[in-house]
This record gives structure tokens, C-alpha cells and sequence, in this order.
């Protein structure tokens, strides 16, 4: 069963990753018509589209993208729902009503938190890796935009270190923590 956890879970994290990843993009106003931007709309175009559709128009025009945070938001709670099935199937105990929905509501909220801690690292990462092998790449100017809003409060307190940025580094470790909280 541990092997059906973790690919549900891998699942739902790329599904709500890329959810993300298109709501960052688009509030930062990002070209969607390059990678990543082709990636998140060709995963959560089929979701994300027909919430845009019922949204009010006033959430609609906001330069958050609640179509996509939305398309997160629900993913995240299928996940939760699909585990609790899951979990109830192996074990015997039915458990409250009540239960059942903080169950699925913190496997869901867990799932989010997560996927933005590791998305970030992983965007980071890129980044880093990037900057060091082919910082002239057109990904790079498209990975400096999705992290600047990220690094540029650490870049003010951690100086350069003999002409090294170790602003990248510092978010890293704060993310690890912070997934290490997490638990």
C-alpha cells in the first residue's frame, strides 16, 4: 500500500504543482506561450478552463488567477478524499463524519503547503543550476522573473560573498525547514 500512497501522492503533487505554477506565472505576468507556462496549461487547461467559466466576472478581471488556485485547491481535496478511501480500505475503522473531513481537509492543506515549499525548491534549483551552466538561456530569464519575488527580501540582508549570491542557498535551507515542519 505504501507503493499506491506514494503514486497517488506524486500524482496530485505534479497536478497541483503545475495549478500553481499557472497561477504564479499569470500574476506575475508571465508569456504562458513558453515553458514552463505550455507544461501548466497542457496539465490543468482541462480543469482549469470550465472554473474560469463559472467564476463571477469580478474574480474573473482580479490579477490573481483564482481559476487556477482554485483547480489547486480542488485537486488538493481529491487527493485528500482518494487517500481517506484509501487509508479506510486497509484499516477497518469508519470514523466520524466529522473526522472524515478534518482528515481529508488536512491531507489536502498538507499537500498544498508542500507542493509550494518543494515547487519553489525545485524552481530554485533550476535556477541556481541554470545561472552556473547557461545563464544566457531564454529559461533564465523566465526562472529569474518566477523566483525575483522570492530572493529579492534575502538578497537585501545576505550580501554578496566574494561575488557569489548565496541568497539561493539561504531559501533552500528556510524551505527545507520549513518541510521538515511540515513532517
Amino acid at each position: 500500500m505504501r507503493i499506491v500512497f506514494f503514486l497517488l501522492e506524486t500524482f496530485f503533487f505534479f497536478l497541483v504543482a503545475a495549478a500553481l505554477l499557472r497561477a504564479w506565472m499569470n500574476h506575475l505576468r508571465i508569456n504562458m506561450s513558453g515553458q514552463p507556462g505550455r507544461f501548466a496549461i497542457a496539465v490543468t487547461d482541462w480543469l482549469v478552463a470550465p472554473l474560469r467559466r463559472v467564476l463571477p466576472r469580478s474574480l474573473a478581471q482580479s490579477r490573481v488567477d483564482w481559476g487556477s488556485l482554485g483547480a489547486a485547491v480542488l485537486l488538493a481535496l481529491a487527493f485528500g478524499v482518494l487517500w481517506w478511501l484509501l487509508a479506510a480500505s486497509v484499516s477497518a475503522a469508519p470514523g466520524s463524519a466529522a473526522g472524515i473531513v478534518t482528515i481529508v481537509f488536512t491531507m489536502a492543506v498538507r499537500l498544498l503547503v508542500r507542493t509550494v515549499l518543494q515547487g519553489l525548491m525545485i524552481l530554485l534549483i533550476g535556477y541556481a543550476i541554470l545561472s552556473w551552466v547557461q545563464p544566457q538561456s531564454p529559461l533564465m530569464g523566465t526562472l529569474d522573473r518566477l523566483c525575483a519575488p522570492i530572493l529579492r527580501p534575502v538578497r537585501r540582508i545576505v550580501p554578496l560573498v566574494g561575488g557569489v549570491d548565496l541568497s539561493v542557498l539561504l531559501v533552500i535551507i528556510l524551505l527545507q525547514v520549513g518541510l521538515m515542519l511540515l513532517g
